[in-house]
């Protein structure tokens, strides 16, 4: 296998002038939003950029930066052409798989990646093409770990998170598991020369127990889940990390709710505005009262829901930040919809949920084809629940026409329990919708 070394991108480093690189990867993501694209880009990933290490950008970055850029090529902003980077070459290297070690890393996000995660025979070998199997070192001798360990274990969360916004859980999880262990041994068995480096291991390792808890989560292992959502707050609490600790409150949340523990999913979320109250995000204080809310439905207590999903609005409505953190890329105007359309649906408001579920599947970008499968089929429910059998058919099969590419048990249990309330009307789309699924399963 070529050992070739990158070459530096001087171009890249020349557009990005006086700016430090956290300040321009703050431009990137403003930039990402002025057009509807979500990504998450750090100092790091455009230290990555300007090393060479990114020959060439995802597809979401390249709109992002041909929309900063006008009038530039990739080639002009100093990436190499896509069809070069995904030629024959690349395509074998992850065919033949040879050994746990291969990875691909010239495009965060390929066609080859996507291509090797859906036509996998075994788990070693998609673990290997996906950059996960022994993504995260082993302990050097004398316990010491430093920047490679580190950004081993940021690398293993961004590959996590790119997979699951495309294929969701089920099958990512097993996979995960391991570069989550090896990150836990650094932190037991090593330490760092500096204390910098110590914090980005703890909330890198935090961060991926997060991660590994939520593929659990999202594929109905919900012991599992609150196991690693327990482990990282417990990092979150050894290292001082507010922003991890925060997280793991939202997670924990949004667990205890699906788990229907809902008393524990208000006092959560009610934790995780309390920790990150001094983070500067007021969009991360929105996600934790939209959290709180939840809670609030699965008690009945519309009352205390509406005000919740009131102070949501107001804290999201300040709009996105640089201080916002990378994990909640995810948290645009379709979310925030589709936790509201969960809010009215746990209160049994079936016509109320059904409009913000329809509203959360239209803004949703089709790049995330995880999160619009699971829109669509809490859209089907809801309809279903209303009374509208022929709606809730016809959406319903559009979910099914994402399952190849979707493995996710919480969009499964909701396109079942929207079979279960629609058999008994049958006819037309509904008859053809029950049958289809149930062949499918």
């Amino acid at each position: 296998m070529s050992t070739s070394r990158a070459v530096p991108n001087l171009a890249f480093r020349r557009l990005r002038g006086q700016r430090s690189p956290g300040e321009f990867a703050a431009a990137v993501r403003r930039a990402a939003r002025e057009i509807g694209e979500q990504v998450a880009c750090d100092a790091r990933y455009i230290g990555r950029v300007e090393s060479g290490e990114i020959r060439c950008p995802n597809y979401a970055y390249e709109r992002v930066f041909l929309h900063m850029f006008p009038g530039l090529s990739l080639t002009d902003l100093g990436f190499t052409a896509r069809e070069h980077v995904r030629g024959r070459g690349a395509r074998a290297a992850v065919t033949a798989a040879p050994a746990p070690q291969i990875t691909v890393r010239n495009d965060e996000e390929s066609d080859v990646l996507r291509r090797a995660f859906m036509t996998s025979g075994t788990a070693t070998v998609a673990a290997a093409s996906l950059g996960l199997g022994g993504a995260v070192p082993a302990p050097r001798a004398g316990g010491r770990f430093g920047e490679t360990e580190v950004r081993a274990v940021e690398e293993a969360v961004r590959r996590i998170r790119l997979l699951d916004d495309r294929h969701g859980a089920d099958r990512l999880y097993r996979m995960a598991a391991e570069p989550l262990r090896s990150a836990y041994a650094l932190l037991d068995a090593g330490t760092a020369s500096r204390r910098s480096t110590a914090d980005r291991m703890h909330a890198g390792t935090g961060e991926l127990a997060l991660s590994v808890g939520w593929l659990a989560h999202d594929s109905g292992r919900l012991e599992d889940a609150r196991s690693h959502y327990a482990e990282a707050l417990a990092t979150a609490r050894v290292a001082g990390d507010a922003a991890l600790e925060a997280h793991a409150f939202s997670n924990t949340s949004f667990l205890a709710r699906d788990a229907g523990r809902y008393r524990e999913a208000v006092r959560a979320a009610q934790a995780g505005q309390q920790a990150g109250k001094h983070l500067s995000s007021p969009r991360l204080l929105a996600l934790l009262t939209l959290r709180e809310a939840g809670g609030w439905a699965g008690l009945g207590d519309r009352a205390a829901c509406e005000e919740a999903l009131g102070r949501a609005h107001t804290l999201f409505g300040r709009g996105p930040g640089d201080a916002d953190p990378e994990w909640m890329s995810f948290f645009g105007e379709p979310e925030l919809e589709a936790l509201q359309a969960q809010c009215w649906s746990a209160l049994g408001d079936w016509p109320r949920a059904a409009r913000h579920a329809r509203r959360a599947a239209a803004l949703q970008n089709p790049h995330f084809t995880r999160n619009l499968a699971l829109y669509r089929a809490q859209l089907a429910a809801d309809l279903a629940r209303g009374g509208s059998p022929e709606e809730a058919a016809a959406t319903g099969e559009r979910v099914l026409d994402l399952l190849d590419e979707v493995q996710s048990s919480r969009i499964r249990a909701l396109l079942a329990e929207t079979v279960r309330l629609l058999v008994p009307y049958g006819g037309g789309a509904v008859t053809g919708f029950v049958t289809r699924h149930t062949a499918l399963v």
